[in-house]
Parts: C-alpha cells; structure tokens; sequence
C-alpha cells in the first residue's frame, strides 16, 4: 500500500456501486474510473458466495404487506391546493426566502385539510374513541405532509429534466459565484475565507512545533499525526438555535474528507518540519460546506506559507436520473442533495484526484454517466481553481504560498547532535533543557535519533537557544585553538577543559618549547591558558599541545 496511488473502499451490488471512498495522489479521472470498475468486478465472487450462502442455510425473506392507502382523494387535494404555489416557491433563489414559503404554503395547505377533520362533531363514549380520533389526525397529518414533500420533489426534479433549470436558476453544469479571502483575522497565522453562494467557510491554519503532533495509538501501530483537520458544523449555519455538543459523525466524517484531500499535496515533514493544524469553521450552508472546507483550508494554508505542492479544489456533484433522461448537477445545493439520486464529492489539483465520496441513492448509476460526472467534475474543479487564483492575485498571486511566515508563528531550526549528548541537552530531570527554554523563550524539541528541533517566533530567541544548545554539545576540532582552562594537574602533563563538559589532556611534551621539568613549572591548576586539539583517539579521547598554539598564534602575529 505504501508504493499505491490510491486507496478505496467501495460497496456494491450485482448491478453496480453504491458507495466509494477513499483519496488518491493527484490520479486522473480515466484511472479512477478504472480502479472503480475493478473494485466492482472483485465484488461479484464476494456477492456470490453471499447467495450460496443463503442459499444452503438461510431463511426465506419474511413477507411484508404493505397496508392500502384510502383512494380518499388527499393526492388530489394536496395537489389542487399546493402544485402550482410550490412551482412558484422552489424558484426562488434566496435560501431564506425559498425555505420561508415553502414552510408557510406546507403549513396553510395542512390547517385547511386537517380543519375539515377537527370540525366533524363526533360523540366520545370512551377514552379509546378519542385515541382513535387522534391517531386519525396525526395519521392525516403525515400523510398530508409527505404529500407535500413528493409533489416538490416532483417539481424539481421535472424543472430540471424537462428544461434544464435547476432551484436557483442555474443550469446543470453551472457553478455558484466564488469570492475568496486571505488573511482576514491577523493574528492567527493563515486564514481563508471561501465563498461558494449560500456556503461559506472561515478556516485557520496554525503552526506547531513536532511535539504538538496528535499521537496515535491504533490497534496495530502507533504514530503520530504532523497534519490535523477539524471541520465544525455550528447550528447557526443553518438557521438552528441547539445545544453544542461534542464533534457528530457527520462532523467527523466531512473532517476527515478533507483532511484526505489535502494530505497528498502537503510538503515532506523533513522539508517543513511544522505540525500544521486546520480548523474549518462553516459560517453558512447550502450544500458542500466540506468542499467549501478543503478550497478554505487550502487558501489557509499558503496564507501561512505553508508549501503545498499544488492547490487543491473540491465540487459536490449530483445527479437526477429520470429513466430516459438523465441530469448531472454540479456545485449542487442543499435541497438537490436530499431530492437527487446521488451525492458525488470530487477533491483533486489540475493534476488529478485527491479525494473521492460517493452515494447512490438509486439501485445503480451506468457506468458511461459516471464517466460523464466525473468529466464534469473535472471542468467544475478546474474553474475553482481559477477562481482561486484570480481572487487571491494581490495576496498569493499564482496561488502560491507565502514566502514569509506570519510574524506570529514559529520559524523553525533544526541541528544534529549526537544521540550520546541527548543527555547533556536535557539534564538531570529536564533541568538544563527548562532552563534553556526559560531564558530564551524558544521551545525545544530532541528525538532519539539526535535530530533538535527549535521553535520561536522571535530569531534572536532562537539563536540563543542554538548556541546554547551547541555549546552543550560542541565536538572538538582537530586542528582548532581553543581558550581552556586547567582542570587538574598530573605528573604527565595537565587536563584542561575546552567547552564546558569536554576536556583534553596537554602532555608535559606540548606545554612549552624545550623540556619541562615539572608541568607546574609552566601552568596551575585554574590557569586559561591557549591550547590546540592536534588528536581525537577512537575512543574520543582528545590530546591538546600549548606548544603548537603558541606558535600559531605567533606566526598569526608575523
């Protein structure tokens, strides 16, 4: 799977697919379609071992009858009183206009019907009579408001068969107009603001350092996430006033969606070593507000200056299969979504597809209209882009990231020590790893492998925090003079640390010119004195000569 560029999960009958899901890196549509095909041929032995199966021990399908409607005349009526006011509503391009007399003519056609009920005087002789009689008014009730919804329904879908005319007056491959922002809320480090119609997304970006990163601890593994997506669903993006509760599968799902999608443009974690955190909040919705979320999310992105390998754009698609006629929606509405046949989420670059969602609401969808979508969506995708790129001219020109990061986010250092001096950077419980932190304010992460890693917004921070970090951890250099100062004397020479922490022995031969009698003669315990790293053994063992400092420093005078 590793060396694959797709992955998908898909689900099928004998007859075609129902659902897909799953991301790509940048595939064409040609390729994907292919992949699909082949995902459903491998379903077939699967569905037929199901009916072998049931077929040897299963149990016969209970028979469901199901109850007679009245032929009383309710369609009729329902019809009669409403039809002609719904044509007139559902072409109403404003969202809360449309909803708002489509609500009041549901709620006036169900007062005059269900008037007619509640004014019938009948006598009650017993508590079941009036149960019964209440039963009858909700049952009546129902089956007027699902009445109502069918012949909307019907409405729609026949505007858009019959004469390409879609709610908002767009026609099938229409898009909705798009205005984009960046950099709106200036203290946050990127931020996007997409506009597609009715459907609007705010999204930040945030920049961390590796330790920010989401552990994972799966069944099978566990690592850590250096890229998170989180898409919020307020109840005012739809006009409700409900409690906040915690994330909702839908929440969770449209997240991960778009999080899927942008993963494949993203920048190698070696080559931007940040952990990079998208929150999407929808503003609005009218449909594909997690489409809205990955061209908000993108923008967010290289406002942050974040170098993504190419933009990436999502569309929702639908579908209105009528028999003989068949419409393909693109950039679809709320209402389509829920009247239509099918809800198709494209995500990709110009190059390809990054991300795929797909459910069919009908028994199965041909597999030349899936090419016809999939092309349409293509062409829909591409001028998102130009949109994009045409909004955002003055701040992100050809939609590229920002070369300068926001003056509020981490700049980023990284150094290798070796993992034996891991240690010395930390201390004893943290202690020297703290103090560095504290005096610099820089924040400072260590992996096993010996990679440090320093975060700060402020640069002068950051360049106390390396060179305390390099002098902790400072190798020697063979050939390089070094102001030491003597640790301990010995009868064979004398031991004199270079940087703190490391030190290196001055054999009485290389104290001075001429034979030294006695290593005191030339040097005291706690004397600086000029030395030269002329040797590192195997065994790290570092020999030092005054002797041969003193005469570079002497030919350096000359």
């Amino acid at each position: 799977m590793s060396a694959s560029d797709l992955e998908f999960v898909v689900a099928g009958s004998r007859e075609a697919l129902v659902m897909v899901e799953g991301e790509a890196e940048e595939v064409p549509e040609d390729e994907l379609l292919a992949a699909l095909r082949f995902g459903h041929e491998n379903l077939i032995p699967l569905i037929e071992a199901q009916e072998a199966l049931r077929q040897a021990a299963g149990q016969e399908k209970i028979q469901v009858t199901v109850p007679e409607v009245p032929d009383d005349g309710l369609e009729a009526r329902v019809r009669s009183a409403a039809e002609s006011r719904l044509a007139e509503a559902v072409a109403l391009t404003d969202k809360g206009e449309r909803y708002g007399t489509i609500s009041a003519i549901e709620k006036e056609v169900v007062k005059d019907i269900t008037s007619e009920f509640r004014s019938e005087k009948v006598a009650f002789d017993s508590l079941d009579a009036v149960e019964a009689r209440q039963a009858a008014l909700s049952s009546l009730t129902k089956r007027t408001k699902g009445l109502l919804k069918d012949v909307r329904g019907e409405i729609v879908r026949r505007n858009v068969l019959d004469e390409g005319r879609r709610i908002d007056g767009r026609g099938p491959a229409d898009i909705r107009q798009i205005a984009c922002e960046v950099g709106v809320v200036p203290r946050a480090h990127g931020t996007g603001l997409f506009t597609r119609g009715e459907t609007q997304a705010l999204v930040y970006a945030t920049l961390g350092s590796s330790g920010d990163a989401q552990t994972i601890d799966a069944l099978t593994e566990r690592y850590e996430k250096n890229f998170l997506l989180h898409y919020n669903f307020p109840p005012f993006s739809v006009g409700e006033a409900r409690f906040l509760r915690g994330p909702s599968r839908r929440d969770i799902g449209h997240g991960n969606l778009a999080e899927r999608a942008i993963q494949p443009v993203l920048p190698d974690f070696e080559d931007f070593p940040y952990t990079v955190r998208v929150v999407s909040e929808v503003l609005e919705s009218n449909g594909s507000s997690s489409m809205a979320t990955i061209c908000g999310g993108t923008l967010a992105m290289m406002d942050a200056g974040v170098p993504l390998k190419a933009p990436v754009a999502g569309i929702a698609m639908g579908l209105i299969d009528g028999g003989d006629k068949v419409a393909i929606l693109s950039d679809i509405l709320g209402d389509e979504d829920h009247l239509g046949d099918m809800d198709f989420k494209v995500a990709g670059t110009r190059k390809g597809i990054t991300a795929v969602q797909m459910d069919i609401k009908i028994q199965s969808v041909d597999w030349d209209v899936m090419a016809r979508a999939m092309e349409q969506a293509r062409v829909g995708r591409l001028h998102i882009l130009d949109c994009m790129q045409s909004e955002t001219a003055t701040e992100l020109g050809e939609l590229q990231a920002r070369t300068e990061l926001s003056r509020y986010a981490p700049r980023v250092d990284v150094i290798w020590i070796k993992p034996d001096r891991i240690r010395d950077v930390i201390g004893p419980g943290g202690k020297v790893i703290r103090a560095i932190q504290e005096t610099t304010g820089a924040k400072i992460d260590i992996e096993d492998s010996g990679e440090v890693t320093l975060f700060s917004p402020d640069m002068d921070a950051l360049a106390r925090a390396r060179g305390m970090v390099e002098e902790l951890t400072q190798e020697a250099d063979i050939g390089r003079l070094y102001v030491s100062k003597v640790k301990r004397i010995t009868d064979f020479g004398a031991f004199c640390e270079i940087f703190p922490g490391t030190d290196g022995l001055v054999h009485i031969s290389h104290l001075a010119e001429g034979r030294v009698e006695r290593v005191t003669d030339v040097v005291q315990e706690g004397d600086e004195v000029l030395v030269k790293c002329i040797d590192i053994d195997p065994s790290g063992r570092i020999r030092l000569s005054r002797k041969e400092a003193l005469a570079d420093a002497a030919s350096a005078k000359e």
